[in-house]
């Protein structure tokens, strides 16, 4: 089995700064040439990988429900020290998903006179039977690498829409409790939850729920848009994603994910978010930082960098 090669860790305070990516197949880094030519298969690119980092983002799981399959052979494929955190299924987090996506038993419940036809389906859509069982599949799905101790975060990215509000609150406290024994992580893509004035009570309701605020680093200026704030709300865990700073495509349609996410920092930039992450750190036993600039090598790469320089090696250009 692979050994994690030391670059990719840091430690501030002794305690682990797990640096990696948020995709290892996306066809952008496979055509990159970052991946030897030996790694041809799978499993040889999952080992390089792992190799190289100790944490990933499964963001896969986003569009469909995770396999247990796969879960099994990721554990089998990596080493004793990797992490897999996992991106939550749209519907759990109030996206729509495709009805195409869903498992039979999922589509076997829709109501009779759900629109024929109809592309994307959301969680109200289904019965309550039907949406607790999605959560409880997520869940079991991964028990494979919870056993191993390879299982890191759930994140729960919410979309622009669900500010705050009461009844989104209730909702995060719900989502809570459908998932009581994981480590759970939260993304906001509505600024309203960082308004200074609402920090206070975003923070607060996160840690009461035991749930870890996820810091982001994004374009600004957007309705989706969130300020970098180090907040830390459990002392287990503290997550910074980078999502690049393309601001030209943050919002633009007809786009792909991979051009929205085209940004490769500079040694400039990398140097101003390493105190960022040092000090998520300073208040966490464990902190991931995951580049989510998934076009080409631009992540794999600047993940190496923030890593060198964090380990206060010269940074690699």
């Amino acid at each position: 089995m692979t050994e994690v090669t030391e670059p990719a860790r840091a430690v501030a305070r002794d305690a682990p700064i797990l640096i990696g990516t948020c995709s290892w197949t996306d066809p952008t880094i496979l055509k990159s040439g970052w991946y030897p030519p030996e790694a041809s298969s799978a499993e040889q690119r999952l080992a390089h990988y792992a190799s190289k980092f100790p944490v990933v983002e499964v963001d896969s799981t986003y569009y469909s429900l995770p396999s247990e399959r796969n879960a099994v052979l990721w554990a089998e494929r990596t080493p004793d020290a990797f992490t897999f955190d996992f991106k939550a299924f749209g519907l759990m987090t109030g996206h729509g998903a495709a009805v195409a996506k869903l498992p039979p038993i999922i589509r076997d419940s829709l109501p009779a006179d759900f629109g024929a036809g109809k592309r994307q389906i959301y969680l109200k859509d289904l019965p309550e039977s039907a949406q607790a069982w999605i959560w409880d599949a997520f869940a079991r799905a991964l028990d494979p690498l919870a056993c191993s101790g390879k299982l890191g975060f759930i994140l729960l990215q919410f979309p622009p829409w669900f500010g705050i509000n009461r009844a989104n609150k209730e909702y995060i406290e719900r989502a809570r409790s459908l998932l009581p024994e994981h480590k759970l992580a939260v993304e906001f893509r509505n600024g309203s939850w960082l308004e200074e004035r609402n920090i206070p009570e975003t923070g607060a309701l996160l840690a009461a729920n035991d749930l870890t605020y996820v810091a982001v680093d994004e374009p600004q200026g957007f309705r989706s848009s969130v300020p970098l704030v180090p907040l830390v709300t459990n002392s287990d865990l503290a997550v910074l994603r980078l999502h690049g700073r393309n601001a030209e495509n943050w919002q633009a349609k007809d786009v792909t994910v991979a051009e929205r996410f085209k940004y490769l920092y500079s040694d400039a930039e990398l140097a101003g978010l390493a105190p960022v992450v040092q000090q998520l750190a300073e208040q966490a036993e464990q902190t991931h930082v995951l580049f989510n600039n998934c076009y080409s090598d631009y992540g794999v790469r600047n993940a190496e960098q923030l890593a060198a320089r964090l380990n206060g090696a010269s940074p690699t250009p």
